[in-house]
């Protein structure tokens, strides 16, 4: 008989990437764990691990299965919470994050939930968008924050909704050239070093379209809009990020960094928030949902 618990150890196999890692989460041996999952593997009839030298992971027949094993463990939830068990471990909820928005809207928002839910972990990653995605459809995030240029299409498989609306411009440090201006065109932000997004990033794909293939006087590549804004504040260039990535930042508060805008350009960025089309959503994720949108809308309205 499929025990609740194998399922929870399968999915955070899946999460972790490795056996050995699900291992010590779970404060288990790694033989106990292997021989649980063995144990899985014969009731189902299906290998859900790879095993290699190097250790073992989820399988791709495992991969097909984790849909049906996260909606269990989702129904499992909601019976519990239904059932008024105030002693149980409420489950994380993990969000894959572009690292956008990060001061205006995430931080605000994980406080608010902190305090409605004192005893549910929020897990924040750091991902590329197409990392998200495949989080979001394996079962590893329960919601994604990921940045689009107007007029992109939305990928089928998820619930997409829209929290914010904003411009790319550049951050620069105080005391560069560029702030002087009151808008940087292509030829100015060119003459500048430019910290870049890695591929991968909706702004390097932005920054890569505004150059029309020219290359500035340096380049470096970083991951995501923290490094950047540091980068920038360290003197070491120029960045191009919407703008709702650097408003309110404390580099910018104690003037750091500050931002101009692109000569010439209408281009929006647009911050949504993911899940992938479920028929049962926990109340954790819900709640943390229903709190991005609503401080999102309390945000544009200030602004």
């Amino acid at each position: 008989m499929v025990r609740i618990e194998q399922l929870e150890y399968i999915a955070a196999v899946t999460r972790l990437g490795s056996l050995r890692r699900a291992a010590e989460e779970l404060h288990l041996s790694q033989p106990a764990l292997s021989e649980t999952m063995r144990n899985l593997e014969r009731e189902l009839g299906v290998d859900l691990l790879e095993r290699k030298r190097s250790g073992a992971k989820i399988s791709d027949e495992g991969r097909e299965l984790l849909p049906h094993i996260m909606s269990v463990l989702d129904a499992v939830d909601r019976l519990r919470g239904a059932a008024g068990d105030q002693h149980r471990i409420s489950r994380m909820v993990r969000l894959g994050t572009v690292n956008t928005a990060t001061v205006p809207l995430v931080i605000p928002t994980v406080r608010e939930f902190r305090a409605s839910h004192p005893v549910t972990q929020v897990e924040l990653v750091g991902a590329q968008q197409s990392e998200i995605h495949r989080g979001l459809l394996e079962g590893a995030f329960d919601l994604g924050l990921v940045n689009y240029l107007g007029g992109d299409d939305m990928p089928p498989g998820f619930e997409t909704t829209e929290l914010l609306r904003g411009r790319p411009v550049v951050c620069v440090r105080p005391d560069s050239p560029l702030a002087a201006l009151d808008t940087v065109d292509v030829d100015s932000l060119l003459a500048e070093p430019l910290v870049v997004m890695r591929s991968g990033y909706v702004m390097h794909r932005f920054v890569h379209r505004l150059l029309g293939g020219r290359t500035p006087s340096f380049s470096y590549s970083t991951d995501g809009a923290e490094m950047g804004k540091l980068m920038v504040a360290e003197g070491l260039g120029a960045t191009v990020l919407p703008d709702f990535s650097v408003t309110g930042d404390p580099l910018e508060r104690r003037g750091a960094i500050t931002v101009r805008p692109l000569a010439g350009d209408a281009t929006e960025v647009l911050l949504v928030l993911q899940r992938r089309h479920s028929g049962s959503v926990p109340r954790a994720v819900r709640d943390l949902h229903e709190l991005f949108v609503r401080n999102s809308r309390a945000y544009e309205a200030s602004s």
